[in-house]
C-alpha cells in the first residue's frame, strides 16, 4: 500500500515537470523572463509562476474532490479561453517594448513577481478540471488526493524553475546589447500573441465554445 502510494506520487512529480513545459505555460512565462536583468530573477519567475499555479490547482481541485463534483465542460473551456486572452495581452506588452533591460527597484521586482504569480494562478484555473480527473484516477482517499496535487505542484515548480533559469541566460548575458534584448522580447511577444489567437480560435470555433455561449 505504502509503495503503491509512493509510486503514484513519484509519477505525479514527473507529470508535474512535464506539465510545466506545456506550450501555453512556456510561452506566457517567456514574455516575463525577458524583462529580467539578473539570472536569479529569471529563476524566481519560474518559482512564483509554479506557486500560483499549484495554489489554484490545490484549492479548486480539493473543493471539487470534497464536493464530489465536476466542472461543467462549458466552464472548463471558458477558463481555457481566459488563458488565450492572457497570452495575447502578454504578447502585446512584449511587442511594444522600447528599451532594453533596465534595473528595477525592489518594489518593481516585487510587483513583477506578483504578476507572474497571477499568470500561474490563471493557468491553474484552466487546468483544475483535468487535474481532478487525473488525481481521482490515480489515488482514492481525500488525503491522498491532497498529497498527490501538492507533489504534482512541486514537480511543476521544479520544471518551471529549471526552464526559466535556462531561458534567462541569453537575456542576462546579452544584457549589454539592447538590440539583442529587444529582439528576443519581441520574438517572445510575437509567439505569445499568435499562439493566443490560435488558442482562442481553436477553443471557440473548432471545439465549439462560442456555440455553447450563444446556446
Amino acid at each position: 500500500m505504502v509503495m503503491s502510494l509512493f509510486s503514484a506520487l513519484m509519477v505525479g512529480f514527473i507529470l508535474g515537470i512535464k506539465h510545466s513545459i506545456e506550450p501555453d505555460h512556456i510561452i506566457a512565462v517567456s514574455t516575463m523572463v525577458g524583462k529580467s536583468k539578473k539570472l536569479w530573477r529569471s529563476t524566481l519567475t519560474g518559482v512564483f509562476w509554479g506557486v500560483g499555479h499549484t495554489a489554484t490547482l490545490f484549492v479548486v481541485g480539493m473543493v471539487l474532490v470534497l464536493l464530489k463534483g465536476d466542472l461543467p465542460e462549458k466552464w472548463a473551456m471558458s477558463l481555457e479561453f481566459l488563458v488565450g486572452i492572457m497570452l495575447v495581452y502578454l504578447g502585446v506588452k512584449s511587442l511594444i517594448v522600447k528599451k532594453g533591460l533596465v534595473s528595477k527597484s525592489p518594489n518593481e521586482v516585487k510587483g513583477s513577481l506578483w504578476k507572474v504569480t497571477i499568470i500561474g494562478f490563471i493557468h491553474g484555473l484552466a487546468g483544475s478540471a483535468a487535474m481532478v480527473i487525473l488525481t481521482l484516477s490515480t489515488v482514492s482517499s481525500v488525503w491522498e488526493c491532497a498529497l498527490y496535487i501538492l507533489i504534482f505542484g512541486i514537480g511543476t515548480i521544479t520544471g518551471m524553475l529549471v526552464f526559466t533559469t535556462i531561458l534567462g541566460i541569453p537575456f542576462v548575458y546579452g544584457n549589454s546589447n539592447k538590440t539583442w534584448n529587444i529582439s528576443l522580447a519581441r520574438i517572445a511577444g510575437t509567439v505569445s500573441f499568435l499562439f493566443g489567437l490560435y488558442y482562442m480560435y481553436n477553443l471557440g470555433v473548432t471545439e465549439g465554445l462560442f456555440e455553447t455561449w450563444l446556446g
